[in-house]
C-alpha cells in the first residue's frame, strides 16, 4: 500500500508509539508485507528465523522485535514488543474501515452497457468497466478494480480479507488487508467463486482468463494471461501462475509457489513445489504426468509380485 505522502521514519514511530534506531529522517512510501517489499517502504518482522530475510530486503525500515540486531546500512528500524500488531496500527491507521450499508457504495463507478444484478452488493471505491456482466448476489468489496467484458456468476465473493493470522498463547489474531483485487479484461468467474484481496498489495487477473464454479484464489496472487482453471481450484496466498496455464478440477497450490507458462496440472493433484513451463503434471506431489502413471503402473504390480515371492 503506497501512502498518499511520505512520511519519515521518526513521524511513523510516533503514530504506533515505539522507538526507532537508524536515520529517523529516512522517508517512508509504501506499507508491505515482506513478500511484496518494495524500496521506500516499512516491513514488519517478529521471528528470528525471518530477520535475515526482512533485513536484507530493499526495505527502508523494520518494525522487529529484537533491538540488538546489526542496522543495515541505508535503513531504521523500530523496536516493537509485537511487530504483528503495530503493523496492524500502521495499516489501520492509513486506510480505515468505511463500511458501507448500501447495495452501491461511494466513489463507485460502471461503465457502459455494463449490467449489475440488483442483488448485488458493490462496496466503495469499486471501478467496473463497460460490457460486464455482474450476476445475482455477488459480493464485491472496497477497492476492486474490474476491466471491460468480465463477467463474475452469481455469489461469488471477490476481496475478502486474506486468510492471514498471527497465532498467540490463546487466540488467533488476523492481518488487516487493506490491499485491492485487480481483475482485467475479457476474465470470466464462475459462480461460488471467492477472490481474496491483498494484504498490502493487489490480487491480480489478469486478462483473458477463465474459471470455473468454486474457484478460490488467495490474497496477493498473480494469475496470467489466459489461464484455465476448473471446479474447485484453490490456490493460496502469494503463487505467482504464469500465462496459459491449465489447473483441472480440485488442484490445490500452496503458498509461495510459481506454476511456468503453459504447464498443465491434471485433476485433483496436489502441487508442492515450482513447476517448469510446458509440461504435464499429476499426483500429491505432483510431478510430470509420464512419470506418475509408470509409478502408478508398477504399483499396481506389487501384490503380484510379493505373492510370487512368498
Amino acid at each position: 500500500m503506497k501512502l498518499v505522502k511520505p512520511l519519515s521514519v521518526k513521524a511513523l514511530s510516533k503514530l504506533i508509539n515505539r522507538s526507532y534506531f537508524g536515520n529517523g529522517d529516512l522517508l517512508i512510501s509504501g506499507i508491505n508485507e515482506i513478500h511484496k517489499v518494495e524500496k521506500g517502504d516499512i516491513v514488519f518482522v517478529d521471528h528470528p528465523k525471518y530477520y535475515k530475510k526482512a533485513l536484507g530486503s530493499v526495505a527502508t525500515a523494520v518494525i522487529i522485535n529484537d533491538s540488538s540486531v546489526q542496522i543495515p546500512n541505508g535503513k531504521a528500524i523500530l523496536f516493537s514488543e509485537d511487530p504483528f500488531a503495530d503493523f496492524n496500527k500502521l495499516t489501520l491507521h492509513f486506510c480505515p474501515q468505511n463500511f458501507s450499508a448500501n447495495n452501491f457504495g461511494e466513489n463507485s463507478s460502471f461503465g457502459k452497457n455494463t449490467f449489475i444484478h440488483p442483488s448485488a452488493i458493490i462496496g466503495n471505491n469499486v471501478t467496473i468497466g463497460d460490457d460486464c456482466t455482474i450476476h445475482a448476489n455477488t459480493t464485491i468489496y472496497d477497492n476492486i478494480i474490474i476491466g471491460d467484458n468480465v463477467t463474475i456468476h452469481a455469489n461469488s465473493v471477490i476481496g475478502a480479507n486474506a486468510f492471514y493470522y498471527k497465532k498467540y498463547d490463546s487466540n488467533y489474531s488476523p492481518m488487516y488487508s487493506c490491499g485491492r483485487v485487480v481483475i482485467e479484461d475479457h476474465v470470466e468467474i464462475g459462480a461460488l467463486s471467492t477472490i481474496d484481496r491483498g494484504v498490502t498489495g493487489d490480487t491480480i487477473i489478469q486478462k483473458g482468463t477463465k474459471m470455473d464454479n468454486q474457484v478460490h484464489i488467495g490474497h496477493d496472487t498473480v494469475i496470467g494471461e489466459n489461464c484455465l482453471f476448473a471446479a474447485q481450484v484453490g490456490i493460496a496466498g502469494c503463487v505467482k501462475i504464469e500465462d496459459n496455464v491449465i489447473l483441472w478440477g480440485q488442484v490445490g497450490v500452496p503458498s509461495d509457489i510459481t506454476i511456468g507458462r503453459g504447464a498443465v496440472v491434471l485433476g485433483q493433484s496436489g502441487v508442492s513445489k515450482n513447476l517448469a513451463p510446458e509440461k504435464t503434471y499429476f499426483g500429491s506431489p505432483a510431478s510430470e504426468s509420464r512419470e506418475k502413471f509408470k509409478e502408478l503402473a508398477a504399483i499396481r504390480k506389487l501384490p503380484r509380485i510379493i505373492e510370487k515371492l512368498s
